[in-house]
């Protein structure tokens, strides 16, 4: 049998604080994604990469520390030669002892160009006019077809995961921890797609197969962690339900899990940091989403999940006294 501290860390008094501050966090991200599906050609709540709307991305290598002038005048370059709709993105490079050389990435999206095409050549000659020292480095390609099979594919493996999550908790625990867990996805997912929705508006960020990658770990790592906490509701309701309010209990298991919580996800944030700020520029958006993800995880399973369910099960009480009233 469990004893529990009364004077521990009590979130259910703050319920209606920790739910306002869901809102703070959640409402500028919706409004990034209201705002990104009105002004984008695609009507996605986030800029989205070739991964998704198809076209051709060019990666030159370079000495130079380009500026933003400059890009403007690589833009303009462009534009003269018929490359009227290329985005163009800089990333900084960190040189190692192997490649001391490159200190810049110019990225040059544009259409889908075909096997074969001179207009890859076209583009490596504006880029070889304004830095000498450029090199090609990489060229990517994906077909609009192929981009809407993956954009379609890419929508049912997250709808799919969501079912089964709705599945194995409603077998294991009741239909409302389902509901209450999945609305802690939501939350979750919708963070950290409204980050990126505002990064894409204000840095011109675009996400990728990766990103859908990391939506799809940070919903397994959020589960995980709002399981453990009503798993301890679940088994501390077995032997306390009868002599402690629900509140209470929900307090404890909060007590007793948080720790635990905190310090998985703080061992896990770090090594994610040192991938962030030493790994591939390929890979920062990436790590970036698990970054966010980890965080606000930690926060709504304990902070916003376990809330939820104190809130219904208030709420069936309530009913059942003006039941048993009339």
């Amino acid at each position: 049998m469990f004893e529990f501290k009364r004077n521990g860390i009590h979130v259910v008094k703050y319920r209606v604080l920790w739910f306002c501050l869901s809102a703070l966090l959640l409402i500028p991200g919706i409004v990034a994604m209201i705002y990104s599906m009105v002004t984008y050609p695609t009507h996605s709540p986030v800029k989205v990469g070739i991964d998704y709307t198809g076209g051709t991305i060019l990666q030159y290598g370079t000495a130079k520390e380009v500026s933003n002038s400059d890009v403007a005048v690589t833009r303009e370059s462009l534009e003269k030669e018929g490359f009227t709709n290329t985005y163009i993105q800089v990333l900084k490079v960190n040189p190692t002892a192997a490649d001391d050389k490159t200190k810049s990435m110019i990225s040059v999206r544009t259409k889908f160009i075909d096997e074969g095409s001179d207009e890859a050549s076209k583009i490596t000659s504006v880029i070889d006019k304004q830095y000498s020292d450029a090199e090609l480095i990489q060229v990517s390609s994906v077909g609009p077809t192929l981009s809407s099979e993956l954009f379609k594919k890419s929508f049912i493996a997250l709808l799919m995961a969501i079912l089964a999550i709705i599945m194995y908790i409603s077998f294991r625990f009741e239909f409302k921890y389902a509901v209450s867990a999945i609305l802690g996805l939501i939350h979750d997912v919708v963070f950290v797609v409204g980050i990126f929705s505002l990064l894409g508006i204000f840095y011109n960020v675009e996400v990728d197969g990766l990103f859908l990658t990391a939506i799809l770990t940070v919903i397994g790592y959020s589960v995980n962690d709002t399981i453990v906490t009503y798993d301890r509701i679940r088994e501390n309701l077995r032997y306390n339900g009868k002599k402690m309010a629900f509140g209470e209990i929900v307090d404890a298991s909060v007590q007793q899990t948080i720790v635990r919580s905190f310090n998985t996800s703080f061992t896990t944030f770090l090594a994610l940091a040192a991938l962030y700020f030493f790994g591939g520029v390929t890979t920062k958006d990436f790590v970036l989403a698990m970054m966010l993800g980890t965080v606000i995880g930690t926060y709504s399973s304990i902070f916003f999940c376990s809330m939820l369910i104190d809130f219904w099960v208030d709420k069936e009480n309530k009913n059942k006294k003006i039941t048993a009233q009339a």
